[in-house]
């Protein structure tokens, strides 16, 4: 039998360069991170062939002590920690002191670094060789980091490797995300000795604009909340704005980029009633915690992080961005639009008379006004007019001069749709998905208002579960029975179901407790009740609204164009459709072809 023994030191150095140097794209990050911490202002990023060649990473940072440089090259030797209390409170990027030597071990590296008032030092080291040679070499204050042949002693990694294109869109997409939340520092990233991206230093708006798009601006919203030490602010898009794939959602923890199983889940709950059926918002969310409450040293990439509080920071961001997207209405859309400068033009043009009920009326003129200051309905009256057999004519509420955001209805097209004037042009509103939201946000008032009903079971329910289960029904009783749910403990790995909501007495009751239950393992809460309620209540809301082909009066239309301004989320339907559209005075006259 083979006895235990230390492993070679090169050995070691390139199995740990094994969990964190994947590819190019691996050694860029971690350099970068480097650069940061260095309070750099200005990071150049050089790469050829991919970064297989050549990665060249120049900073204008503090610099390393001629003296330490061997030690920079050297595993677990680090500036940013030096006792056991620093690790839990970590409030740099890098920390672990492994990334030089890791990527030494598999390349040919060169650290060049000087620091204030200080003469330059190059220190060269070979993978195979791992020893460093020092030599005094010029060099401005900062550090440059030269990292040529990424893998040539290790040909089984090298041959992992994609083409030199896809290798460098993966450098390319590290260089944006670190200049997401890095707005003070100037980047630039060449690739084959010609210059493809500069992000200058500037505003936070500004770096978003040239990273993610101006569209994503002109359709997104920004908000910041803040509770018990916790601030999430930034940017969510807009429902309408989504994707087919999750390409653009940024999530930064105290300026580190994560992809975390429970932000996901957060957010995701949070566009849950207003997202259509497959697509991926967007957002770029920056959030803020005492590092004591997170532990950032849970995976050798550092793109995981595990919160000390898990349960209040999935609450926190999820019902931040839930509140935010429901504030999302038509006249709130336009101030958001008026306050970013990076937003589209809107035209400044108004009605000056609001549309009477008559018919035959004759068409408004175009002048400038006030912005709209009338009365408003509340959401209960069109639900409750609409449930009727037939209309009742209602006398009109609008009669306080100015424009709405929704405008006044002109007339109904074929019963399907409504057209309306408002002050930017002409807005088309799907009648049935307008009213099937404002129906479905009344009767979850409603029902929120009642509070979750118990209703026992006439035979108890006997379920198998985990034993970790079995033991969180205890835990979690108090909770559990604040979700209209009573579950006992029968065994080491048995439960009994007494009591379920009413609302949900005819759903698969197994089901939703283990889904209950599988919820408070991963994520410390659960909104699978509301979810499954919500489905009820959509249902409901959707048979229940008025259907194609109703005929409609004109006040009635407007009382519906009223109530969609009032109520939230009403830019989409329960099933995430688009309610309403907006064609501006600008894009009739480019349809049409006017002024050219």
């Amino acid at each position: 039998m083979q006895r235990i023994a230390l492993l070679d030191q090169r050995l070691a150095n390139q199995i740990a360069a094994g969990e964190v140097i994947e590819r190019p794209a691996s050694v860029v990050k971690e350099l970068l991170e480097n650069s940061i911490d260095a309070g750099s202002s200005r990071i150049s990023v050089e790469v050829d062939v991919g970064g297989t060649k050549l990665i060249r990473i120049k900073d204008d940072g503090h610099g390393i002590h001629c003296d330490d440089l061997n030690l920079a090259l050297a595993r677990h030797a680090t500036s940013k920690i030096s006792e056991l209390g620093d690790l839990a409170a970590i409030d740099s990027l890098g920390f672990r002191g492994e990334a030089l030597a890791s990527i030494a071990s598999v390349s040919q590296l060169k650290l060049t670094s000087t620091t204030e008032g200080k003469e330059g030092w190059a220190a060269q080291v070979r993978g195979a060789e791992m020893a460093a040679v020092l030599s005094p070499t010029p060099h401005v204050k900062g550090t440059t980091v030269e990292v040529r042949d990424l893998f040539f002693n290790v040909p089984a990694r090298r041959k992992f490797l994609r083409t030199e294109r896809t290798e460098f869109l993966k450098v390319d997409e590290v260089v944006r995300k670190m200049s997401l939340s890095q707005t003070r520092v100037d980047f630039f990233l060449s690739h084959n000795g010609k210059q493809v991206r500069h992000y200058a230093g500037g505003e936070e708006s500004q770096r978003v604009a040239s990273i993610l798009g101006q569209a994503f601006l002109e359709n997104s919203i920004t908000f910041s909340d803040e509770r018990n030490g916790m601030i999430l602010r930034g940017w969510i898009g807009l429902p309408t704005y989504s994707r087919s794939q999750a390409d653009q959602q940024f999530f930064f923890v105290n300026d580190r980029i994560i992809k975390d199983r429970l932000v996901t889940h957060a957010i995701k709950q949070a566009y849950a009633d207003v997202l259509y059926h497959g697509r991926s918002p967007v957002y770029c969310l920056f959030f803020s915690v005492n590092p004591v409450l997170v532990d950032v040293n849970v995976h050798p990439t550092k793109h995981e992080v595990r919160f000390r509080e898990n349960r209040d920071v999935h609450d926190f961001i999820f019902r931040s961005i839930h509140r935010a997207l429901a504030d999302v209405r038509p006249d709130s859309q336009r101030r958001i639009e008026e306050r970013d400068p990076f937003a589209k033009d809107v035209s400044g043009r108004v009605n000056d008379h609001p549309l009477t009920d008559e018919p035959n009326q004759s068409p408004m003129p175009f002048g400038f006004g006030s912005s709209w200051t009338g009365s408003r309905a509340k959401p209960s009256v069109l639900s409750k007019l609409f449930a009727r057999d037939h209309y009742q004519s209602l006398p009109t509420i609008l009669e306080d001069e100015g424009s709405p955001p929704l405008g006044f209805a002109v007339a109904q097209l074929h019963g399907i749709y409504i057209l309306a004037e408002n002050t930017n042009g002409l807005v088309l509103v799907d009648m049935h998905a307008a009213h099937e939201r404002i129906t479905y946000e009344y009767l979850k008032s409603a029902s929120d208002e009642e509070g979750i009903k118990m209703q026992p079971l006439l035979v108890p329910l006997a379920m198998n579960v985990s034993e970790a289960e079995a033991e969180l029904v205890l835990t979690r009783s108090v909770e559990l029975n604040s979700l209209g749910i009573e579950l006992t403990k029968a065994g080491e790995e048995s439960i009994i179901v007494r009591a379920v909501p009413t609302m949900l007495a005819n759903s698969d009751i197994e089901a939703l407790v283990r889904d209950v239950l599988s919820d408070f393992m991963e994520h410390g809460l659960t909104y699978r009740i509301e979810q499954q309620r919500d489905e009820m209540l959509s249902k409901m809301a959707c048979h229940g609204s008025v259907r194609a082909n109703r005929k409609l009066t004109l006040t009635e239309m407007n009382v519906l164009l009223r109530d969609m301004e009032e109520t939230e989320r009403g830019g989409q339907c329960n099933h995430g459709r688009p309610t309403w559209c907006e064609l501006s005075l600008a894009d009739l006259d480019s349809m049409f072809l006017r002024g050219r």
